[in-house]
């Protein structure tokens, strides 16, 4: 049975207000639930029945459809996100359910990624997640949640486009937000970015660990995968980084490396995948923690097959000033073939520049498990390759 940690935290916004101006944001002590407020109304939308009944959702949106969620103007902050969808994800998938978020006017999204990944859902999948800043629910998964705060100054619009080649039966939401008289002018604007890459192995083949002989070196972290490249001033806060491994060696041997401020060579250059995300000496290990942890971790031999890990920057936002392009390596020297997927999270000061476009139905599609059958297949072909003797053992060079 799949063991699960869990560590609950309260997140709550507390917004100050004087001479109609919000002052400061963002608490984590519940001593500030005491704090009286002036000024502040706390308004929701949501797919509640109109007509006074029970039928709170939206019904049958269809394959290709767009749907609006939320369509707000004015200056506010969004302070909390609760969907649920149905039919469940074997039937509907969440990867194929685009989420878009509009700011101030702007006619390009500042977040957009399906909504499965973005809540902390890879690969269609449903299974618990706990951070501080998103968490997905019971039951079995499937109630996401998101507490990150999302300023607005002159309105937010949010929708969602069903890709999924099949109709939503029902659609289940709140928005929960404060109305303000107006954001102070240093407020950013909350910015969320899907990719998803098969990164290709080197031309000598996939050589972690020197096991097909010696290592090559990547000082300046050419080929990469990219989990944002923003240009604009702002503070990056975090990833949910989805990694589907094909072979049960270790796929975390790549570095994180960022640039900040159009730097040459990386700005803060890491020592392992494993390392970026806090933890240590290759886990499988479930474990959640409000800033980073494994929320999926693979079942299968070594390191085949698919984990979930995630890094939020609370304490430690990465400040940028002009750009910022946060990568990481597959494999040391970008060696390993992996089905690469992301959602970066940042906050960045108006105004804002139009995302990369995420990459389409086809390219993000999931990629099938490599199970016993094939290793069974490669052994054969090892073999034969080894001259068919009929005692090979396997690890005969």
């Amino acid at each position: 049975m799949r063991r699960f940690m869990s560590v609950w935290v309260f997140s709550l916004l507390s917004v100050c207000i004087a001479s109609g101006n919000v002052l400061a944001a963002g608490i984590d002590d519940l001593a500030g639930l005491a704090r009286i407020q002036t000024g502040v109304k706390t308004k929701r939308v949501s797919s509640y029945d109109r007509s006074g009944g029970n039928n709170d959702r939206f019904e049958h949106i269809k394959d290709g459809e767009t749907r609006e969620l939320f369509n707000v103007q004015g200056a506010g902050i969004i302070n909390h996100i609760w969907i649920t969808i149905a039919p469940t994800p074997e039937t509907l998938s969440r990867n194929d359910i685009i989420l878009r978020m509009y700011w101030d006017g702007n006619s390009f999204p500042s977040v957009e990624s399906p909504i499965g990944p973005f809540f902390g859902q890879g690969w269609n999948e449903s299974y618990p997640f706990v951070s501080l800043p998103l968490a997905v629910g019971p039951v079995e998964g499937r109630a996401m949640v998101s507490y990150f705060a999302m300023p607005f100054g002159k309105g937010a619009r949010i929708e969602i486009e069903n890709q999924a080649g099949r109709e939503i039966s029902a659609f289940y939401y709140f928005v929960d937000y404060i109305e303000v008289g107006k954001l102070p002018d240093d407020m950013g604007r909350f910015c969320a970015w899907y990719n998803h890459e098969l990164t290709e192995a080197l031309p000598d083949g996939e050589n972690e660990w020197g096991t097909l002989g010696p290592q090559g070196n990547n000082p300046d972290g050419k080929g990469n995968y990219v989990f944002a490249d923003i240009k604009g001033k702002g503070h990056y806060v975090g990833v949910n980084y989805y990694v589907h491994s094909p072979s049960p060696m270790w796929y975390g041997e790549g570095d994180d490396m960022i640039f900040i401020d159009n730097d040459e060579k990386p700005t803060l250059h890491g020592t392992g995948t494993e390392d970026y995300f806090n933890t240590s000496w290759c886990p499988k290990t479930l474990y959640t923690h409000p800033y980073f942890g494994y929320a999926r971790v693979n079942d299968d031999i070594g390191w085949l097959g698919r984990t979930h890990v995630y890094r939020f920057h609370i304490a430690d936002p990465v400040y940028f000033d002009k750009s910022l392009k946060v990568t990481i390596e597959h494999g040391h020297n970008n060696c390993m073939t992996l089905d690469l997927a992301s959602v970066a999270y940042w906050y960045q000061a108006p105004p804002l520049t139009k995302l990369a476009p995420i990459p389409n139905k086809e390219a993000r599609k999931p990629r099938p498990f490599i199970g016993v059958t094939d290793i069974h297949k490669w052994r054969d072909a090892w073999r034969k390759a080894h001259g068919g003797d009929d005692q090979l053992w396997g690890n005969e060079r």
